[in-house]
């Protein structure tokens, strides 16, 4: 189980558009709604291990359009956010909003990032902890996923609130958002590279 823990955490805090968006509301609205977009991200997170659990995303992903049109569109949006990030000139970007976002955005921002399905298909599908208990075994995975990544995601908007308040030099906040960006791109050059290799 340790194994498995550790597997969650680093797939889980590597950036992607869950932990960068909230880091952005933490950052533009502050920790209560910070933590509201959190709980939303949450709901829509489980709905996804729900989909991957029960084969659905399995069964929807089979077919070949359907899998390249949405690897095609959560590719583009993953580009779309990496490249606002990057632009956002000396302020400091994360994946920021033009309005407050609230639960609803969370919970839907989930089912279109390609992370949320890569990572818990890699953690589900894999690591057998109880391979006679298939139910007890997904009971446990679920527990600990939610409690590592519950912490997580609460660290990330507790970083956007904290790098507001320094209100840095305008060049290191560009750097900031370079290295945000360039994160982004490295999550969609994995899920490229994964989706073509043989």
């Amino acid at each position: 189980m340790l194994t498995f823990a550790a597997a969650v955490f680093f797939l889980i805090i590597t950036p992607g558009p869950g932990v960068l968006s909230a880091a952005g509301v933490g950052a533009a609205y502050g920790m209560r709604s910070g933590l509201r977009y959190v709980l939303g991200l949450f709901i829509g997170n489980n709905l996804v291990i729900l989909a991957v659990v029960s084969g659905l995303a399995a069964l929807v992903l089979a077919d070949p359009l359907v899998r390249t049109f949405l690897f095609g569109l959560s590719t583009a949006y993953l580009l779309y956010l990496a490249l606002r990030i990057a632009l956002a000139g000396s302020n400091l970007a994360f994946i920021r909003a033009d309005r407050e976002p609230g639960v609803l955005a969370g919970i839907l921002l989930q089912p279109i990032n390609p992370k949320a399905y890569a990572v818990n298909t890699a953690l589900f599908s894999g690591f057998a902890l109880m391979p006679d208990a298939l139910v007890a075994e997904a009971i446990w995975k679920l527990l600990i996923v939610n409690a590592i990544w519950v912490p997580i995601h609460v660290v990330w908007v507790w970083f956007g609130v904290r790098l507001k308040a320094l209100d840095l030099a305008p060049d290191r906040q560009r750097r900031i958002n370079y290295a945000m960006a360039g994160s982004m791109l490295l999550v969609v050059g994995l899920a490229v590279w994964s989706e073509f290799s043989p």
